[in-house]
């Protein structure tokens, strides 16, 4: 049967299934004065006058105290039993570590601080997890008295001073520049001349930089036209769209000077120019990541197809199987590992890999070999193979979606610009699929299983004919493809939701990448998820996701009418 006819079979299949902080700071001149708008800033050290009080003791009468008692009280637990004065204190002259403030603010944040009468602090995370603090043990009995830690505003104001404050202290500049980014979430209440003392006292560019641009916000604030000239002229190096929206507003105003207007206009060209260009870096990296799940997602199946001909409806379900093993391995960790949660991902990878890999052995074993030579007849068996697998995943994990949480060292992102950031686990899945990709290549090009498998590819009859086994090879490729499937599985995990339809997102795709780059052709599949996932990100900003698979699809099937082989054919003497 030729491909163009299979393709028309199984497209019908597939696009019949084919239908995703807060404030300021304030100085150390104003808080001298009899003005009390804004606290004292200072950046000299403090020394440690607080003690464990004798309430932090007697925690064995908590029902939960078992996992508590033993832990020695550290700051956050001080600033959850102090009273308002206390806590103030606390937040004016950190004594701790930078670690431990940023802890705090992010449990406050988020709002995951709890504590009960006797003061004794708690995480509750998504509001039905309670662990102890700080040694995060889950519990199973919640303390009847459990209240969350709220600030007032005057303590909310002085939580993010005192973080900037204790940052400035830092010897890292990246500290002191996260210093500059929380001062200027509230640059109002800030005196021009502490911010100017600390730019002439900065030694870091970077941080120089940050301090030039806050005070300009500052001095743009002024009521002198020259002042705000000049403030104007250095806001115009910036690219966060906050001071865009800033100078918008302001060239708006009624009876504006005219110098003023045109430095205004200027400094907005120039700003809006540079946000595009970071917005454009993000859909590329976005088109990269996308690429880079396709290309896992495609790997396994232009083995698989190119090898024994097979067009496997089921490979969707085995990059599911992938995530729902990553999912296990979490569990697992969680409830015998706790300590070496943000590991599981190490064990869950290879994990993903050998599960995958011996259920596609398996379906190539009962399902596959009976019927090769017989495409058709395989595309419907895999079919139903697929069906099968997404109920018996229905059956034991629930139609539910599972969560499959970030490891910490995978959350967050990268700050770029105000205006783009690139997230660690995007950024993850790159490299992990460009060793994937590398690994793959020199196992096919390097190994003698490699050259068996380019073998039987290429010449089977002949193959055979100089003592290959290709039914034994036709077995490990297959599990080879289908491994790679729960990689992708793996994968997905830390980006998108786990569930029995996870599969059939992504099957569509991978076909696509197949076809476009040519069977059995890893490079050519390279290219076509770089293609595919660039171009699709791109059209989706102009016109929307459903618009964008339309047009993509209508490419790809003008694209294979000119060249039915692919970006890449397959090369062999008596390859059809």
């Amino acid at each position: 049967m030729k491909l163009s006819t299979l393709l028309q079979v199984f497209s019908g299949m597939l696009l019949s299934m084919h239908v995703l902080s807060s404030n300021a700071w304030a100085d150390q001149s104003t808080a001298n004065s009899t003005s009390t708008s804004a606290p004292h800033i200072s950046t000299a050290s403090t020394p440690a006058t607080s003690t464990a009080s004798s309430e932090n003791q007697s925690t064995t009468a908590n029902p939960t105290s078992a996992a508590i008692a033993s832990v020695a009280v550290d700051a956050i637990q001080q600033f959850v039993q102090g009273d308002f004065n206390t806590r103030k204190n606390m937040l004016n002259n950190w004594t701790a570590s930078i670690e431990e403030f940023d802890q705090l603010v992010e449990l406050i944040d988020k709002n995951e601080l709890y504590q009960d009468s006797k003061g004794v602090a708690y995480i509750l995370e998504n509001d039905e997890k309670l662990f102890s603090y700080p040694s995060h043990i889950e519990l199973s009995t919640w303390p009847s008295d459990l209240s969350q830690v709220t600030l007032t505003n005057t303590l909310r104001q002085a939580l993010n001073y005192g973080q900037a404050r204790t940052k400035l202290k830092s010897d890292d500049a990246k500290q002191r520049l996260q210093a500059v980014k929380i001062l200027e979430k509230n640059y109002q209440e800030l005196d021009s001349k502490v911010v100017s003392q600390l730019y002439a006292d900065e030694k870091n560019n970077k941080v120089k930089e940050a301090l030039a641009q806050l005070k300009a916000r500052m001095d743009f604030q002024s009521e002198d036209v020259l002042t705000k000239i000049n403030a104007v002229k250095t806001l115009k190096e910036s690219n966060s769209p906050e001071v865009l929206a800033e100078l918008q507003a302001a060239s708006e105003a009624a009876n504006l000077n005219p110098a003023l207007k045109a430095a205004l206009l200027d400094a907005q060209g120039s700003i809006k120019t540079r946000i595009q260009a970071s917005e454009w870096t993000g859909h590329v990296f976005s088109g990269l990541s996308t690429a880079s799940i396709l290309l896992l997602a495609a790997l396994g199946l232009a083995i698989t197809y190119g090898l024994l001909g097979v067009i496997n409806m089921a490979h969707g379900e085995l990059i599911m199987i992938g995530a729902y093993t990553t999912y296990v391995v979490q569990s697992l960790f969680k409830t015998y590992l706790g300590d070496m949660l943000d590991w599981y991902l190490i064990a869950a990878i290879p994990a993903a890999f050998l599960v995958s890999a011996i259920i596609g052995m398996v379906i190539e074993r009962l399902v596959i070999r009976p019927l090769y030579g017989r495409q058709l007849e395989t595309l419907l068996a895999t079919f139903g193979v697929s069906l099968i697998l997404m109920q018996l995943v229905r059956m034991i994990f629930g139609a539910q979606n599972v969560e499959v949480s970030n490891i910490s060292w995978l959350s967050g992102a990268v700050e770029i610009t105000p205006s783009l950031m690139l997230p660690y686990n995007r950024i993850a899945i790159i490299g992990f699929t460009i060793v994937v990709l590398l690994l793959l290549v020199f196992l096919l090009n390097k190994t003698r299983f490699g050259l068996f498998v380019r073998a039987v590819t290429q010449n089977r009859q002949m193959a055979r004919a100089v003592g290959i086994r290709s039914a034994r090879i036709d077995m490990l490729a297959f599990g080879l493809g289908s491994g790679l499937a729960g990689l992708a599985g793996c994968a997905l995990a830390q980006v998108g939701n786990v569930g029995p339809d996870l599969g059939q997102n992504y099957i569509i795709d991978a076909f696509l990448v197949v076809v476009v780059g040519g069977v059995g052709q890893v490079w050519g599949a390279v290219l076509a998820a770089l293609g595919l996932g660039v171009s699709g990100t791109v059209l989706e900003i102009g016109m929307g996701a459903v618009l964008a698979k339309i047009i993509l699809l209508v490419l790809v099937i003008l694209f294979i009418q000119k060249r039915p082989q692919g970006l890449f054919a397959i090369k062999g003497r008596f390859v059809e």
